[in-house]
């Protein structure tokens, strides 16, 4: 059987991590300039945040390029999980980030400082075009890679939130109410950990070898109890390789005195076209007779 390697990213992916993380760098310095210009803490807030995407998105960028790495004697499968771990460890450093902006919020609650609305509404309007644009960037590619959809998500978020910001600004303009800044802050955080929380549960997962969220385990059981021949399934395993990639291992018990080359064949196809696992590991085993291990890929 002939054995493909896709590569787990097209290039457009690639250098979509990478415009936008670009996109956020000069926000950033954006949102630093004004935000202690305004004294707001919102926008300073959003800056501490939008540094953690540019890190996530870098980690993502990396981890993209760690996968395409080929497969060494030590690292049989490559570096491919990588992608698994840039998730993860883009929620972790999200939520820690959200900590650091909610303590402060908290604290101006207490002691609200006056803010420059008009310098809030207008650095929060390009937040909204560079955030939408980077996450349009990415959200056109593989939308089912976890360790683009984190990055995309957050992105998109980021957008909401700096919508959240200006229609805080517009409100202190015409209350003069300073605690606005915070409560919009405390939003802020509310959103990103919303948002952030399936990414940190299903990245964790991915990592204990669950079955990936897309994968119904109980529906490819049955498909293969199903096969032709085929009187016991056991040794049922489904993981993630990467965020993209996804194996399985099955011994299949069999009333045949022989084993169909084409129907492993025809199985390790519809495993990929069905369930989208690119890996498949079948074993077949009749009484008194076992045959070792065969991997199919389409």
């Amino acid at each position: 059987m002939t054995h493909e390697h896709a590569h787990p990213a097209q290039d457009g992916t690639r250098t979509a991590f990478l415009v936008a993380a670009g996109l956020n760098v000069a926000f950033i310095a954006i949102e630093i300039v004004f935000g202690f210009r305004s004294g707001s803490l919102a926008l300073l807030s959003d800056a501490g945040h939008n540094l953690g995407d540019v890190l996530g998105l870098l980690l993502g960028w990396g981890a993209v390029l760690l996968a395409r790495r080929a497969p060494s004697a030590r690292r049989t499968y490559g570096l491919r999980r990588s992608t698994i771990l840039a998730a993860l460890a883009n929620a972790v450093v999200l939520l820690i980030a959200v900590g650091a902006v909610t303590l402060e919020a908290v604290q101006r609650l207490r002691q609200p400082a006056p803010v420059a609305g008009a310098t809030v509404i207008t650095v929060a309007s390009l937040g909204i075009v560079v955030n939408g644009l980077s996450a349009w960037l990415l959200g056109r590619g593989r939308r089912d890679d976890l360790n683009v959809r984190a990055a995309a998500s957050h992105l998109a978020a980021d957008a909401a939130v700096s919508l959240g910001v200006v229609l805080a600004g517009v409100a202190m303009v015409f209350t003069h109410w300073p605690w606005l800044d915070p409560v919009v802050s405390l939003l802020v955080s509310a959103l990103i950990v919303g948002g952030t929380w399936g990414i940190l549960r299903e990245s964790l997962d991915l990592v204990m070898d669950a079955v990936p969220g897309r994968i119904d385990p109980v529906a490819v059981r049955a498909y293969l109890e199903a096969v032709p021949g085929v009187v016991e399934v056991h040794d049922f395993h489904i993981w993630a390789m990467s965020t993209t990639e996804t194996a399985l291992t099955a011994h299949l018990v069999t009333d045949r005195t022989t084993f169909d080359d084409e129907l492993t064949s025809r199985i390790t196809r519809e495993l990929s076209e069905r369930f989208g696992i690119v890996h498949p590991t079948i074993q077949w085993e009749s009484t008194g007779r076992t045959r070792p291990c065969r991997q199919g890929r389409v």
